[in-house]
């Protein structure tokens, strides 16, 4: 998936151990051949195929429930979380130091929006021609609960899986013990924000460091509001723990784009989070301060 992964676990049985281990890593690439949109081959580029001349085509049932998602998630988010909001990476282009035109955004804003395609299980219809969709930030993060719910299938009750820093907690160390689980600084790579002791459920992130462009001292991340074009600029960081990885990165995402809103949309949905912002201030349910161990 483009990214540093791991899956450690307990079992009582070296051969049972592998074989599962070999079940779960297949089904993951299973997952980033069938929506990578880097794979000519993949199921998404086919469906971005038929998006661009704006057609129709109908979907399996995986597929839909990433729809359904997505479609719950625009709506939550009031329509920051847009799937259809991939096509702005054809403008922001992190390994450039250049900005992208105000009329080039716009004319790109033209084919971004949910409300343009219909979406009528198992039929997706792009209603104008242009148009793109993209599942990152819910494949990779589905992906996780996929691999807990196999290891869970088969008997496995302590491990943790981590696919680029998406985590799932499978259950507590064999001796009952925490994971210990850091959360890094967003401008201090090499220190923690927070350091989560976690027995169960899952943590995702969601920040403007890992992907960004530095023009004039303003740093521009990843994630853009598909309303305006532009990256965000109130968050630096945020760190979700929910019940399943899916939640927690939608989540962060959707926090990130809310901005000043994001850490009290985060608090009224119940969910425990930490964030810093680009003025370095830190807060959330989870934090009091820096590296502080947290048991969950």
């Amino acid at each position: 998936m483009g990214t540093s992964c791991s899956l450690l676990f307990y079992a009582q049985q070296n051969g049972r151990a592998k074989q599962l281990a070999n079940q779960v890593i297949k089904d993951v690439q299973r997952l980033e051949k069938r929506y990578s949109r880097y794979r000519q081959d993949s199921f998404l580029s086919k469906i971005n195929r038929v998006a661009a001349i704006g057609g129709s085509i109908s979907v399996d049932i995986e597929t839909a429930g990433l729809l359904n998602y997505a479609a719950a998630c625009y709506n939550q988010s009031d329509g920051l979380f847009d799937i259809t909001s991939g096509v702005l990476r054809r403008l922001w282009r992190f390994d450039s130091q250049c900005l992208p035109s105000e009329e080039a955004i716009a004319a790109l804003l033209q084919t971004i929006g949910w409300e343009k395609l219909t979406w009528r299980p198992p039929v997706l219809t792009f209603l104008m021609p242009g148009m793109e969709i993209d599942f990152g930030g819910i494949v990779k993060e589905y992906a996780v609960d996929r691999v807990a719910s196999h290891c869970w299938s088969a008997g496995i009750r302590h491990g943790i899986i981590n696919l680029g820093g998406d985590i799932k907690i499978i259950g507590p160390q064999a001796d009952g013990s925490p994971w210990r689980v850091g959360i890094r600084h967003p401008r201090s790579p090499d220190e923690t924000l927070s350091t989560l002791l976690l027995t169960q459920g899952a943590l995702a992130s969601s920040g403007d460091y890992e992907r960004c462009i530095i023009i004039d001292g303003v740093r521009y991340g990843h994630i853009i509001n598909p309303k305006t074009g532009w990256p965000v600029q109130f968050l630096a960081s945020v760190s979700v723990v929910g019940d399943f990885c899916v939640v927690a990165g939608s989540g962060s995402t959707i926090a990130m784009l809310k901005e000043e809103q994001g850490p009290q949309w985060l608090i009224d949905l119940g969910l425990d989070h930490v964030w810093m912002d680009i003025q370095n201030n830190i807060g959330g349910t989870l934090s009091a301060s820096m590296n502080t161990k947290i048991q969950v």
